[in-house]
């Protein structure tokens, strides 16, 4: 078999991973994010009708500007936010990936810089690099928060094109306050793209970045329908903005993007948003909980408002990560010295999680004084 960099491959993309992380067999997968409970079964039979009346033409091609399910995205936008939100001002994908791909394809590019405050999204510089846009790690506190001041003068020095902000932030799990996003605005010339893939697992009085937009042409606020809404399946993502960025990234999409079936599950599934939803106050109790029986194991966490816990100290994080496979739990080693990130399951998986972790962590913790590897 041939290895790659014997093609003539990018030079930037030369000695790089995919993304991606171990999927070893377990009997509680705790690593992705996802929410955990299933479909509501009046939305599975809405959803069969949908696609049934959809594939009556899969012999033609979808509605490119996916008009439709824009305006039901825009609704729901305007509905949980407060904030109006027309069509126009909304653009769809296949999960925000795609959506954060064609903005550095639209506002990136050779010769072009992104910047984001790690350890943040791991994606953002991968999608970065595919599109020939260069990287620049931002910096952040001791314990993971952005401090305003030394982002303001980073993104000064830097200039970047794009700027990431992730709220609440993954892997951490931290919303970022508005008065941050703002100054981080302010002090650029490029877009900045808020993304909010999280937002609605954030605790309570916990604003969104759409109040925002109003008067800020180059703010982008990303969002997705695979955790709160629980499809992560469908690969749906979208993003709210002045209508010019949303004309910006029609140059770039690709024809016919969005499949005339991902437009009708969507559209279904916004239908039955309460149902949803619904389930969004179990997983955060689950999260709430976890956060509350750390300290008893003499381990700690980060603030969350998404819909997992990043917690710790660990002397060896991933001998930590093992130890809990061993026990049939999987969770994400994100590469921080000392933390794991655990995605806040059913009440059964973090029974089960929280048993295993109480076994593992008297051998596995810091102790008082010591620093993780």
């Amino acid at each position: 078999m041939t290895d790659p960099t014997e093609l003539p491959l990018r030079p930037e993309l030369r000695g790089r991973s995919p993304y991606g992380a171990p999927q070893p067999p377990a009997a509680h997968r705790l690593n992705t994010n996802e929410n955990p409970h299933p479909l509501p079964a009046e939305l599975l039979a809405d959803l069969g009708a949908a696609l049934g009346s959809a594939a009556l033409e899969l012999n033609r091609y979808p509605d490119r500007d996916a008009l439709a399910l824009r305006a039901d995205l825009a609704a729901y936008l305007t509905r949980t936010s407060g904030e109006q939100i027309a069509r126009e001002q909304v653009w769809a994908a296949n999960g925000s990936n795609e959506v954060l791909q064609q903005v550095l394809q639209a506002f990136g590019g050779a010769g072009r810089t992104a910047l984001g405050f790690t350890p943040s999204y791991s994606m953002h510089p991968i999608l970065s690099a595919g599109t020939g846009t260069a990287w620049v790690d931002g910096t952040r506190r001791a314990d993971f928060t952005i401090d305003a001041a030394a982002a303001v003068a980073q993104v000064r020095e830097v200039r970047p094109d794009v700027v990431f902000v992730t709220s609440p932030n993954n892997p951490t799990g931290t919303a970022v306050a508005l008065e941050t996003v703002v100054q981080i605005h302010d002090a650029t010339g490029g877009v900045v793209v808020v993304d909010e893939a999280y937002t609605e697992f954030a605790r309570p009085g916990t604003p969104s970045a759409l109040t925002l937009l109003p008067g800020r042409p180059r703010l982008i606020v990303s969002r997705t329908m695979s955790k709160a809404f629980g499809m992560a399946g469908l690969r749906l993502g979208y993003l709210a903005a002045d209508p010019a960025v949303v004309d910006a990234l029609q140059l770039v999409r690709l024809p016919y993007h969005l499949s005339s079936l991902t437009q009708a599950a969507a559209r279904t599934a916004l239908a039955h948003t309460d149902a949803l939803l619904a389930t969004v106050d179990a997983v955060k109790e689950q999260r709430d909980r976890i956060v509350a029986e750390l300290p008893a194991m003499g381990l700690t966490s980060v603030p969350s408002d998404a819909n997992f816990v990043l917690f710790g100290h660990f002397a060896d994080a991933h001998a930590a990560w093992q130890a809990l496979l061993d026990r049939g739990v999987l969770v994400r080693d994100v590469g921080l010295p000392g933390w794991l990130r655990v995605t806040a399951g059913t009440k059964d998986e973090t029974d089960a999680f929280l048993t295993a972790l109480g076994e593992i962590a008297p051998e596995h913790r810091t102790t008082l004084g010591d620093s993780p590897a």
